[in-house]
């Protein structure tokens, strides 16, 4: 009789593990580099545009900069997004390569393909 409700009580808290444990969240993916600030971004069975935050693109590198996002982001490499708000309907985000420390913008202004600036506010509107 001990045994079995050994048994029972072992199979009810594994039951409740697992119905608490949260599943993995899954990253979204690049879908495509559209300009030097912009990504489109697929989330399940969703897209959408996504401008990086808190940097200006340098006139006259454009080009380059779109080069320099499409080797760090190859079509379907997961990234996380950190939102920063909205601008002109698009979403406003720091973008982080899965497995990378550095975000994007961070590495755009250290390939010196781009500048601090830009819009960077927080959900909150604050700078």
């Amino acid at each position: 009789m001990k045994r079995r409700r050994w048994w029972q009580t072992l199979a009810a808290l594994l039951l409740a593990v697992a119905l608490l444990s949260p599943l993995p969240a899954t990253a979204a993916e690049v879908l495509q580099v559209r300009e030097p600030d912009l990504l489109l971004i697929g989330d399940h069975n969703r897209t959408y545009s996504v401008r990086l935050a808190c940097i200006t693109p340098k006139a006259g590198q454009e080009a380059e900069a779109v080069n320099f996002l499409r080797k760090q982001l190859p079509r379907r490499q997961r990234v996380n997004l950190m939102p920063m708000g909205s601008q002109d309907g698009l979403l406003l985000a720091r973008v982080r390569p899965l497995g990378s420390e550095i975000d994007l913008s961070t590495q755009l202004v250290e390939a010196q393909l781009a500048s601090n600036g830009g819009e960077c506010t927080n959900r909150k509107g604050e700078a």
